[in-house]
């Protein structure tokens, strides 16, 4: 098949420069195959541009897809097939030709290491599970609490675990997970306010738990050393010498890459297996008279039974302490999860070697507790002269008398040291091998704090990618082909170094349990909000998990905090609101598709829908406004003007009226531009564009399908078309038309005039609107104030479109007049009254101007004020304007009939046919009887200007009652009295008219 072009000789603008298969004779041959990227390119049968679905449109990197399909527009304008032969090389091989580059001749570098769900996951969390609490703690806490609390206890920590766990897979399964780990999982589905603060959280609690490990490790180094006669300074500093050089090995270890880090994982797997291994065969071989000294006995049903029930010793001796120091034994199911971008199949991986580590872990800590409580007393001396055999006397407490052994003495004193309750050495003298064991304690603290040194960094560097907290992009850097956070491995070694000399295993245990059940709490919130929201986006591979658990792990979590340790409770939710309302304030500019947006969705439209049923009142009116302001930064007043009274109380919707030749120029990410700029002004409002053939057309569309249900317009604002003298004949049509539909849609009008116009797009390189002409000052530079100069709180790269209106800037003492000449309903009141209620127009004083005669003067005044004291207004100043209908000033008149006069047909001067004809070539001029018939009204409205501008010379605002256009009325001469009525002041003007339903009423019901 030959090669086809358009008729234009190229690729239409927009269709993708892409190449196809030309064999139409079968299938493609091994060599084209070979050309991966030619496969990958394939058309569908409906045409060679139209692609069919490929995984390369739906992949992306961090910042930008990797594929590309044609647009829309591509498909629609290539009404020819448009397709090209695959050039073949030498050796018959199709390929697609690179984008400008050479394929490098350099030596492939060596692929990332990357684990299985075994040891990236299941032996990991495995390792870190089986920490220092395992060999350090269990034994003690099965002593005070029994092995039924015990149980209770492993149960408890169980349940959050594996529900966490369950909503872990989840969250894994729905979608690919980047590295980042918890904080990546969290802050994808909940968004950034709670992902943020949880991070910084995890990654410190990650720290937390490395020096936790480490100074369990150090305890036993100090026992062994003195149980050798051996010390370095003290028992206290001694363990923070030993600590602070693990950490050392440790880091240098971590430095060393992940393979290493993995390596060794491996090694300390298998000594813990050898060693556990080696406890159980120790429990069933006979102990030793040394052994039973020391407490340890056979398998014995009295020391199960004596061992099944409490017994509370100290000032920790109580159930939620002992949970407390027990649960940080649980809390390394996040480990796999924390490297998941060393992962190859993070979502198969995550799942099944999180529940498998959970499950033998569990069965682990079961066995443990249930052997060591069947075989060893609570108390021992260890002294062999103890010893009695069958010369029991009466006065022998304790267990021990029934085995010949009389430990009164250290019982009743609590001066023993052996015994379940006295030691941390029981799985030590239990095992067939004292050292194993003692290799096994190595392994665990090792291998948990070497895994926590490697998943705090983890998190934290992902969290400093975002670029959410200022101040911490420097531990970003990653290196090496793994992309080893180096920085941020130092960071946290001198956090671990810092909690190691604390050297108190209690009381860091203590806050870790905070920290991770913080964790576990949003991990599990996170799971269900996610599955609440019914987003489409979500589904997930792993369907074996339940919402409502997983928010009832949550709130176990959250009260467990509390039980715990209150204390810290509080420390770490204080500190996490901190961080929320630091994030929330700041709003970093980042989108995730989290599912408190999907949440944010559904509780709008519940709203709305539930909003529809219920009838409206008119105590509850508010000013919707549908604001035709084109592109919202070339009428910066028009918009600052209508936030002022809606925002954070109505709905405000900015149309913009694209023309259809102007459609062409307007760029693609305009909308995205404007709403930013909106954004940035902190204006509360959408932006609708409508691309139509008038301004007339535009805005009537606007007017009907603005809005959902309730949440819908009333009022259409409009900015005054202040260059209505030079337009041509249409677009005056065009405006007033508007107006007229405004009111056949039963809106409210407003419309605004500002003395220097609205807009400024001849102050920046913006494309002019030919739906909204560019206005010019009535008055010129001598009217020119400082409300064009830039706005002092935006930043310097975003001044070239921002401009400070009067709108934004404190009026003082200034007043607000009201010419409330015809009764709409109130809206000309309401508008006002509004605007002062925001901290710029709060101190100007509001004064309101009726009609009447000078008989009645006083009686319209008091009734007038009655009515504002019922409307609760607090307006005081009224003054009844007795002139409205003397006639106006010669010159004023004059200037009146100037203005009009290029639109006069001046048909009376004419014989009736060329008159006749006259009407006929121009009918929007005003006929000679036209103009004497609303002779009145036109004088009515220059003397109300007479009026107007005498008394609110001062005035920061002036607000008019809009008179209603008649429908005989032409339109330049409707223009000419708007114009007439609001010229010659120095401060905005609004001509206001409601659709004559009240907004107001002094009614409690």
């Amino acid at each position: 098949m030959g090669q086809l072009t358009s008729k234009r000789g190229g690729l239409h603008p927009g269709v993708p420069n892409v190449q196809f298969s030309t064999n139409d004779e079968g299938p493609p041959s091994a060599s084209e195959r070979r050309g991966s990227r030619v496969e990958l390119r394939r058309s569908s049968v409906y045409s060679t541009l139209d692609l069919v679905p490929q995984l390369g449109h739906y992949t992306r990197t961090l910042h930008q897809q990797t594929g590309s399909r044609p647009s829309l527009d591509a498909l629609r304008k290539a009404f020819e097939v448009i397709c090209f032969k695959v050039p073949t090389t030498d050796s018959g091989d199709g390929s697609l030709p690179d984008s400008g580059t050479e394929p490098s001749k350099a030596p492939p570098k060596k692929a990332p290491a990357r684990f299985g769900w075994f040891i990236g996951v299941m032996m990991r969390c495995m390792l870190n599970i089986w920490g220092v609490i395992l060999f350090l703690r269990v034994t003690v806490i099965t002593s005070q609490a029994g092995i039924v609390l015990m149980w209770v206890i492993i149960g408890l920590s169980v349940m959050v675990t594996t529900i966490t766990g369950l909503s872990i897979s989840a969250i894994a399964t729905n979608g690919r997970v980047a590295s980042g780990g918890t904080y990546f999982m969290i802050s994808r589905s909940l968004g950034y306010e709670l992902g943020a603060p949880i991070g910084l959280v995890f990654s410190f609690a990650n720290a937390l738990a490395c020096a936790l490990n480490t100074v369990g490790f150090s305890i036993v180094v100090k026992d062994l050393m003195r149980d050798y006669n051996t010390t370095i300074v003290d028992d206290v500093n001694d363990v923070r010498i030993i600590g602070v050089i693990t950490l050392v090995i440790l880091l240098m270890i971590v430095l060393a890459g992940m393979e290493w880090e993995s390596k060794t994982q491996i090694l300390f797997f298998i000594i813990l297996l050898v060693s556990f291994s080696d406890y159980l065969v120790g429990t069933i071989i006979p102990p030793s008279q040394e052994k039973q000294a020391k407490g340890i006995f056979r398998y014995n049903k009295d020391i199960f039974i004596s061992n099944l029930t409490p017994d509370w010793r100290g000032p920790d001796g109580n159930f939620f302490r002992m949970f407390s120091i027990f649960f940080p034994g649980a809390t390394g199911i996040l480990s796999g999860v924390n490297i998941c971008g060393d992962l190859k199949d993070p979502a198969s991986a995550i799942p099944k070697g999180t529940l498998g580590a959970i499950f033998f872990t569990t069965l682990s800590y079961l066995v443990l507790s249930v052997t060591s409580g069947a075989s060893v007393v609570r108390d021992a001396s260890g002294n062999m002269s103890d010893f009695v055999g069958g010369n029991i006397t009466s006065d022998c407490v304790g267990l021990g008398c029934q085995f010949g052994w009389n430990f009164t003495k250290c019982t009743l004193s609590q001066t023993c040291k052996f015994g379940l309750a006295n030691t941390s050495k029981v799985m030590g003298l239990l095992s067939g091998s004292y050292y194993l064991i003692i290799a096994g304690v190595f392994a665990a603290t090792l291998s948990s704090a070497l895994g926590f040194l490697v998943s705090a960094p983890k998190v934290f560097q992902c969290l400093c990618k975002d670029k959410i907290y200022p101040y911490i992009g420097v531990f970003a850097k990653g290196y090496g082909k793994n992309n080893e956070p180096f920085r941020a491995y130092i960071l946290c070694f001198f956090i671990a170094v810092g909690l190691v000399l604390i050297g108190d295993l209690n009381t860091i245990a203590a806050l870790n349990s905070n920290l991770f059940m913080c964790s576990y709490a949003l991990i599990n919130f996170s799971c269900f909000h996610a599955s609440f929201t019914n987003a489409p986006g979500w589904r997930p591979m792993f369907h074996y998990y339940n919402k409502w658990l997983a928010l009832f792990a949550a709130a176990i979590a959250v009260l467990l905090m509390f039980l715990f340790t209150w204390w810290a409770a509080l420390f770490v939710l204080s500190f996490m609101a901190i961080l929320f309302i630091y994030v929330t304030y700041n709003k970093p500019n980042v989108n995730w598709g989290s599912s408190v947006q999907a949440g944010s969705y559904n509780m709008a439209l519940s709203y709305s829908v539930a909003l529809s049923s219920v009838n409206d009142h008119v105590k509850n009116f508010r000013p919707q406004c549908l604001v035709l302001t084109g592109p919202p930064n070339q009428r910066p007043a028009l918009v600052d003007f209508v936030d002022s009274f809606t925002k954070h109380a109505s709905l405000m919707i900015c149309g913009d009226i694209i023309m259809n030749q102007d459609r062409q120029t307007r760029l693609q990410d305009d909308t995205d531009r404007l709403v930013k700029w909106m954004n940035k002004r902190k204006v509360r409002s959408f932006y609708s564009p409508f691309t139509a053939d008038s301004l007339r057309v535009g805005a009537r569309n606007l007017l009907q399908a603005s809005g959902l249900g309730k949440l819908k317009p009333n009022i259409l604002v409009l900015g005054f078309k202040s260059n209505w003298r030079d337009s041509s004949p249409e677009s005056i049509e065009d405006y007033i038309n508007t107006i007229y539909d405004t009111f056949d849609t039963n809106y409210s009008l407003c419309i605004l005039r500002m003395v220097e116009g609205l807009d400024v797009s001849d102050q920046f390189d913006f494309e002019v609107n030919q739906g909204f002409e560019p206005e010019e000052s009535v008055e010129k530079e001598d009217q020119q104030s400082s409300e064009k100069k830039p706005a002092d709180d935006i930043p310097d790269e975003d001044k070239s479109d921002q401009i400070k209106t009067v709108f934004q800037i404190d009026q003082g003492k200034k007043t607000i007049d009201i010419y409330w000449i015809a009764d709409d309903g109130g809206l000309t009141l309401l508008v006002p009254y509004l605007l002062t209620r925001r901290k710029r127009w709060q101190n100007c004083k509001v004064r309101v101007f009726i009609v009447g005669d000078e008989q009645n003067m006083e009686e319209s005044r008091t009734e007038m004020l009655r009515l504002l004291d019922r409307f609760r207004f607090g307006f005081k100043d009224v003054t009844v304007m007795t002139d409205s209908e003397k006639h106006p000033q010669a010159k004023n008149l004059e200037r009146f009939e100037d203005s009009v006069a290029s639109f006069r047909l001046y048909d009376e001067q004419q014989d009736g046919v060329l008159a006749q004809e006259l009407r006929e070539n121009a009918p929007w001029k005003i006929s000679d009887k036209e103009f004497e018939a609303f002779r009145q009204k036109s004088e009515t409205k220059v003397k109300l200007n007479e009026i107007i501008r005498r008394n609110s010379i001062y005035a920061g605002l002036v607000v008019v009652s809009l008179p209603v256009p008649h429908s005989d009325c032409t339109s330049a001469l409707y223009m000419a009295w708007l114009d007439t009525l609001t010229c010659g002041l120095h401060c905005p003007v609004v001509l206001i008219r409601g659709n004559q339903e009240d907004v107001l009423t002094f009614y409690c019901q």
